[in-house]
């Protein structure tokens, strides 16, 4: 694949293409749980039965953004090559095992 900019053709690297679609799941997955948590709030006839689920809803909200956040930085790093990636990609994988052991079914 080639990508053209202004300083001419850059070939994407696989690791890149990954990083890309790791950060834009993460992101999509925190956008929709934290669209979810905003209808909640708008819900107050059913708060009491919904009431339970508010700390796990949270708890996802936060891991996923966080999942999120260190994913685009990673992948950030890696398209533009900087010295830290490598640092960035330790995290990823880092808060990705997290997310797994978080989330895994027991």
């Amino acid at each position: 694949m080639f990508a053209f900019s202004k300083c001419g053709a850059h070939s994407v690297k696989p690791l890149t293409a990954l990083l890309a679609i790791l950060a834009g799941s993460a992101v999509a997955l925190a956008a929709g749980l934290i669209m979810t948590w905003t209808v909640i709030l708008l819900l107050p006839a059913d708060e009491q039965r919904l009431a339970p689920e508010h700390a796990h809803l949270l708890r996802a909200i936060v891991v996923f953004t966080l999942f999120a956040a260190v994913s685009a930085a990673s992948f950030y790093g890696q398209l533009r090559e900087r010295r830290w990636r490598g640092a960035a990609h330790t995290a990823t994988l880092a808060v990705f095992a997290l997310v797994v052991w978080l989330y895994w079914p027991t």
